[in-house]
């Protein structure tokens, strides 16, 4: 034995949740709400697992702000917009978004994970996509939107759709005026 004491870490709160955050969302994304437990997150971010409960309440709290995380950064489909959405939802460049969509896809079997991302999605993402459209029907629209591009992204990343990763220039164009199609109407 050595007359050195092992380095104790130091109590942070902030990244002591953060860690777990990151944890977390890396063990719902790739086994979705019911394949992550507790004890696995916990032990992933080297933390004792009773501070899930601290910092979030529980597994469902923790789902909750993840979800919550995943889904903020989301794109928008306006009329002045839809070409770079389009360009986006072709390449797959948001690693954030491909992310978002297999937490999803893995954890939606869960009735009460179901219920959870609705939520997120309805009073975040197609709020401020609803607020940003113009005319008539605008949440409608906005729901309606959000399903074109969960659908190119099942499409293009989990489905691995050849002519949806192929000549990508050549589709943008026709990707533009289905997401005007629905976002510009007067």
């Amino acid at each position: 034995m050595t007359d050195e004491q092992p380095a104790t870490r130091r109590r942070d709160a902030t990244a002591t949740r953060a860690a777990i955050l990151r944890a977390a969302q890396a063990a719902f994304t790739e086994r979705g709400y019911d394949g992550a437990g507790v004890r696995e997150i916990a032990r992933a971010a080297e933390v004792d697992p009773r501070l899930i409960g601290k910092y979030f309440g529980s597994k469902e709290g923790l789902f909750a702000e993840v979800v919550e995380v995943a889904y903020e950064k989301s794109m928008m489909m306006t009329p002045e917009l839809n070409h770079e959405a389009a360009k986006a939802l072709l390449t797959g460049e948001d690693q954030h978004a491909t992310d978002g969509m297999l937490l999803t896809l893995r954890s939606v079997a869960n009735p009460r994970a179901a219920a959870i991302m609705r939520d997120s999605l309805e009073r975040n993402y197609q709020a401020r996509l609803a607020d940003a459209l113009p005319g008539p029907d605008r949440t409608g629209r906005s729901a309606l939107l959000i399903a074109i591009c969960a659908g190119m992204m099942l499409n293009r990343t989990v489905l691995g759709s050849t002519v949806l990763n192929d000549d990508v220039d050549k589709l943008v164009p026709y990707l533009k005026a289905a997401l005007d199609a629905v976002a510009d109407i007067q």
